[in-house]
């Protein structure tokens, strides 16, 4: 799109305010930790001792509300060893202003590569260049400098004091994501029941994944409700798919067997909703006993028949496994437990069939016999699920120790020049290095102002760069007004301006999910006030903040602008990295089919795992680019990339849809899914890489493989065929939106 147009469209986004849920409890535990430390900082020594201090319990308390899943105490401690270091290291080197420009750059550029390693880490690190910035304007001797450094750890020590001392819901964001997961399915399953073909936003569950991994430490005081739930909340996807769908194995659109997946969806759908609800608010599962009813096999009425039968016995039993993956007591109105009752039915239909049914008997002996072995490999189960819960299995987390190595690998992979990372740490440089020069030029007293706003508005990509410029603007514009307002009828002295203060922080701790702005806003107001404690004169902080804080932003903008890293340019490389992972689950899922005695139920989940990352790479680029004024040779239309992703989701739907009628180990192994799956490995290499060349895309030998397998096919088509005949259509869609034209 046109610059003025993308700089409209970013302006918009960057002034919008979101609905947030808003956590007061932890606000006030974060603005308590920066009234403490003002506030002893005051008693003890003075008001510039304070102002200094302040910005380290401010920073380390800004880094625990950073979207992370690590203990919140480890991030404030982490942050506040960064802030001490970046501030000692500023004042060995302020008295010579060319060796302080050299550390801003060189301190920049490593703040810059954090971003790799995610954007907690980005973020942090970009607060220890502004708080360096800030401190160091306060003349003081080496002994002076360890002690402003030791306050500033001392204020992350405090926050992560009050953290440990006054948890406020303990695993609660684990919590949440975890319910967020499994609601989401619920979502879907009620969807499935109106549309067969309703979308899945994989999100949800790829953030519980992430939510799972846990450090050693944290694996031993996890709660039992947060170590089974995600696994069953995968498994449930692809099997209420797999029975609505009504091509490739579920009942028909309509009669009485649509009738019956649609109860089985519904019930599914409340029995998801139920668990959810108590992992989020950690209670026992309270069920409807209406629900546990319809997830039974039925002994009068509809029974579903073939492959819609085994995806209803499949959902049958991972409902229960739902219900005792909590391990804590499950409130529902009978007295019968519930895994005997779905055995005694399953057993039933096993050896007799549903009562009426032809070739029923009368003799008991052979059931007896069955419900005599299920009970015990329900018992045997038990005895494995009790080993499970003292020798608990979980996704590993690294500890900060050990995420040292990962960092410096991560340093390494993206220092090259066509990385994004490296040019969003040589641009940091530059303009920290520029923008402090430029402040020490100006002739206002706080000019550093100007690259400390440029810090905080640097991002990697385009988009949040103008977007944070615009907030940061228009936010401080408001923010130092209102406290100037204050500060000029109110005229209050020390302890009330750095009462004010703590409240503007606390609000900015609230409100930070709600948009840059308003944080932006609440920072102002709480620089004047701080300031105000050091007698600055309101007047001229206020006049200073706000036409310096323009000068940053635009100088941030400016060198975008300048040493661009588009992401236009890489929509047509992460097309090509989505194809060849979704080929890659695709061929994992087809070679069970072709060699079960072989199935490898762990390469499968991997495959999946590596399709939907790709997939949210796409999505984030796609996101990106689409905010960018710029224009690429080979570039792909928005329409063509709309239909890419619309063939590559289908896909992976598709394919997903056939993992529930994987074939047991013993099972007879499939000739056309072996010759289907050698002719697609070789078919989505080189169509990924055509895809990358603007070349055209050509699945000649898919559809060769395909006609020979309808070719020998037997009467119904088996589930692997249908299935493989859908997944040949979306490519043949892929090629149609990617193919020159």
């Amino acid at each position: 799109m046109p610059w003025l147009r993308a700089i409209k469209e970013t302006a918009r986004s960057g002034l919008t305010i979101e609905r947030a849920s808003l956590t007061p409890l932890i606000a006030l535990r974060g603005a308590v930790g920066v009234a403490v430390v003002i506030g002893l900082a005051l008693a003890l020594g003075s008001a510039q001792l304070a102002v200094s201090s302040a910005f380290g319990a401010f920073a380390s308390g800004v880094a625990t509300f950073q979207r992370s899943w690590r203990p919140r105490p480890v991030l404030a401690l982490a942050a506040a060893a960064g802030l001490a270091a970046s501030t000692f290291l500023g004042y060995l080197l302020a008295p010579w202003p060319p060796a302080f420009v050299v550390l801003l750059a060189v301190w920049a550029f490593a703040a810059g590569m954090a971003w790799g390693v995610g954007p907690t880490s980005g973020v942090v690190a970009a607060l220890t260049i502004a708080v360096m910035l800030v401190t160091v304007t306060l003349p003081t001797t080496v002994l002076g400098a360890l002690a402003h450094a030791g306050l500033i750890a001392v204020g992350g020590v405090v926050q992560a004091t009050l953290i440990v001392l006054f948890p406020v819901r303990p695993w609660g964001e684990r919590r949440d994501t975890l319910a967020d997961a499994l609601a989401g399915v619920a979502d879907y399953a009620r969807r499935l029941r109106h549309d067969p073909m309703a979308s899945f936003d994989p999100e949800p569950l790829m953030e519980a994944r992430s939510a799972a991994a846990v450090t050693p430490r944290q694996a031993r005081r996890r709660p039992r409700q947060l170590g089974g739930y995600r696994a069953l909340a995968e498994r449930f996807r692809p099997v209420l798919a797999s029975l609505a769908d009504p091509i490739v194995g579920g009942a028909q659109l309509v009669g009485p067997e649509r009738d019956r997946v649609r109860a089985l969806l519904g019930a599914a759908a409340t029995v998801l909703d139920a668990t959810a609800r108590a992992i989020r608010r950690g209670e026992r599962v309270r069920i409807p006993e209406e629900a546990l009813e319809v997830l039974q096999v039925p002994e009068t009425g509809p029974v579903l028949t073939g492959p819609a039968r085994k995806a209803a016995m499949r959902l049958i039993a991972l409902t229960d496994d739902a219900v005792d993956a909590a391990q804590e007591p499950v409130e529902i109105t009978r007295s019968i437990p519930i895994l005997p009752r779905a055995t005694f039915h399953t057993v039933r239909k096993e050896v007799h069939g549903p009562p009426g049914w032809p070739g029923d008997v009368t003799d008991e002996t052979p059931f007896q016999e069955a419900i005599e072995a299920a009970e015990a490999a329900e018992a045997a189960q038990e005895e494995r699920t009790r080993r499970r819960v003292r020798r608990p299995r979980h996704l590993h987390r690294p500890t900060l120790a050990a995420l040292v190595p990962v960092a410096l690998r991560t340093f390494r992979r993206e220092f090259r020049w066509s990385s994004p990372i490296c040019r969003h740490a040589l641009r940091l440089a530059v303009v920290t290095a520029a923008g402090y020069l430029l402040g020490q030029a100006l002739p206002p007293e706080h000019g550093y102002w100007v690259a400390l706003t440029a810090v905080m508005v640097l991002r990697p990509d385009f988009s949040r760069t103008y977007e944070r410029g615009v907030a940061r603007f228009a936010g401080t514009l408001v923010g130092v007004a209102l406290a100037g307002a204050v500060m000029g009828l109110a005229h209050p002295g020390a302890y009330v301006s750095a009462a004010l203060a703590v409240a503007s922080i606390g609000a900015m701790y609230l409100l930070m999910g709600t948009g840059y702005a308003i944080t932006s806003a609440c920072t102002g107001a709480y620089v004047v006030f701080l300031l105000g404690i050091a007698g600055s004169l309101w007047s001229q902080t206020v006049l200073e903040r706000i036409w310096l804080t323009a000068v940053g932003g635009l100088l941030a903008m400016l060198s975008y602008a300048v040493f661009p890293a588009w992401e236009t340019p890489l929509l047509r490389d992460r097309l090509a990295d989505w194809l060849d992972a979704n080929g890659r689950y695709a061929i994992a899922v087809l070679d069970c089919f072709a060699r079960p005695a072989e199935r490898a139920p762990r390469q499968v989940r991997e495959a999946l795992l590596d399709a939907r990352a790709a997939r949210l790479e796409w999505e984030q680029t796609a996101a990106r680019a689409g905010a960018e004024p710029v224009r690429h040779r080979g570039r792909l239309s928005r329409r063509s990339a709309n239909d890419a992703q619309s063939a590559l989701v289908t896909m992976g739907r598709v394919t997903m849809l056939l993992e529930p009628h994987l074939p047991e180990r013993d099972a007879k192994p499939s000739e056309g899914a072996a010759d289907y799956a050698a002719a697609l490995g070789p078919a989505v290499t080189a169509a990924a890489e055509a895809v990358r060349e603007n070349r055209a895309v050509d699945w000649a030998p898919v559809h060769e493989a395909l006609s020979r397998w309808w070719a020998r096919a037997d009467e119904p088509p088996p589930v692997d065929l249908r299935t493989a005949d859908l997944l040949t259509d979306a490519l043949d869609d892929l090629a149609d939106a990617v193919n020159p034209r």
